[in-house]
């Protein structure tokens, strides 16, 4: 009785408690265990066990059921005031998510004594503003059944392991390179691709761009050495060059979360028909870079969800009525009511009607506000990649919709039949 009391201490006393417990059993006729009446008292109160999913929300304390996934064993530490003390950690789960639960000091021997596979009920907190993680205030063992398993070479897999796993996914979306600044100074290249399994999506991020150079979105492949990134939310691994990618034969289907199941917070995917569309529109990002944002309504029959497009996945064009798919996209909640999914960077949003084919085409360069297209006088298409503004090239890659995917970019002189209707076009758009 007082672990469960524990989650109400600052409402009602012990006594007052114990009296309600004793009222609840009375009242069911003694149908129900001291465990269960307390439980039920909980509810009343306002108090009662959540699922992993809503471990999102803004209360201070939560009370819920884990199955145990992973362990890790106490490991010792000194405090900054000389002491020494402990800390374990949990990964448990149930079938709306997982989360880690952390153990300190006496609790962190705990773990000595519990089973993968078993079932805690669990009283926690969330470490200042992390919602990645519940510290543990008090735990016990459950009889409950909680189905939760994902197969172990999952995309959406978890473990408590910081070592290198392989993983057989399909390849949902790839970025273009991009650069960076060593801690050194110098500079190197890494991408950003979303991948995906029976088990949901994941964020990979490619220290060694050309693992994924050649390979397009929809093959499926087999990934070596993906080493788990848990710093944020959402499934997300790093390759180097110990990593490997290759292309496989195996059918892989992602699985789409009906929109009414999408919380708050967390990573999800959905599919549904697109109901309204606004403009996009161009504001200044931190970097002081320009960019564009456009929000959509979409819908799966049944529930409604605000889509807010970021960067070049605001500019592709769509209208009502067309099927869309996001995927690992990021919720949050809306600035007005209900959810924002919000389809940035390391996100991906397709149009499954759209056929996708070879193209072989010659332009010039223009960079707008957070997007480049390349023109030909009579043609323009979005081009992903960093190209310089102005210069003439053509290229090899996959047309999908109003966007080039490259995969061969060379400097070309253009013939001056295409510069004159370059010309043209200027002329006419002055004109207008």
């Amino acid at each position: 009785m007082l672990f469960h009391f524990a989650l109400v201490d600052d409402l009602i006393s012990k006594e007052e408690f114990e009296k309600r417990v004793e009222e609840k059993i009375e009242e069911c006729g003694d149908l129900v265990d001291e465990p269960t009446a307390a439980m039920l008292v909980l509810g009343e109160l306002g108090r009662q066990h959540v699922k992993i999913r809503g471990l999102s929300g803004k209360s201070s304390l939560f009370s819920f059921f884990g199955k145990v996934i992973d362990k890790t064993d106490p490991k010792e530490f000194d405090r900054k005031d000389g002491e020494k003390g402990w800390v374990a950690t949990l990964l448990v789960g149930d079938e709306t998510g997982t989360t880690r639960v952390v153990l300190w000091d006496e609790k962190a021997a705990a773990v000595m004594d519990i089973e993968k596979g078993e079932v805690l009920e669990i009283i926690g907190r969330h470490p200042g503003k992390s919602t990645q993680e519940i510290y543990a205030l008090a735990l016990r063992k459950s009889g409950c059944e909680i189905t939760c398993s994902l197969p172990a070479n999952s995309a959406a897999a978890v473990s408590l392991s910081s070592g290198p796993v392989d993983l057989d996914a399909i390849l949902i979306a790839r970025e273009e390179p991009r650069s960076f600044n060593r801690r050194d100074g110098s500079t190197g290249e890494m991408t950003e691709v979303v991948i995906g399994d029976t088990g949901g999506t994941a964020r990979v991020v490619a220290w060694v761009p050309d693992l994924f150079r050649d390979i397009l979105p929809g093959s499926p492949v087999h990934i070596s050495g993906a080493k788990p990134d848990r710093r944020g939310a959402g499934k997300s691994y790093s390759l180097d060059d110990n990593s490997s990618v290759t292309v496989t034969d195996r059918v892989i289907t992602v699985p789409f979360t009906p929109i009414g199941s999408v919380s708050e917070q967390g990573i999800w995917s959905i599919t549904g028909e697109i109901k309204e569309v606004r403009e996009p529109r161009s504001f200044t990002s931190r970097d002081g870079t320009a960019s564009w944002v456009r929000n959509i309504i979409m819908s799966d029959g049944k529930d409604e969800i605000n889509v807010v497009l970021w960067g070049g996945k605001a500019l592709i064009h769509v209208q009502p009525g067309d099927t869309a798919e996001v995927y690992h996209a990021t919720a949050r909640p809306g600035r007005f009511r209900g959810i924002d999914l919000g389809v940035g960077r390391g996100s991906s949003f397709r149009l499954p009607k759209e056929e996708s084919r070879p193209i072989v085409f010659e332009g010039t360069i223009i960079t707008g506000p957070g997007c480049t297209f390349i023109d030909n006088g009579t043609e323009r298409y979005l081009i992903e990649g960093n190209l310089q503004h102005g210069t003439d090239v053509q290229v090899t890659g996959v047309l999908s919709g109003n966007r080039i995917t490259p995969l061969d970019i060379r400097p070309v002189e253009l013939t001056s039949e295409a510069l004159l209707l370059q010309v043209r076009k200027c002329i006419e758009e002055l004109d207008t």
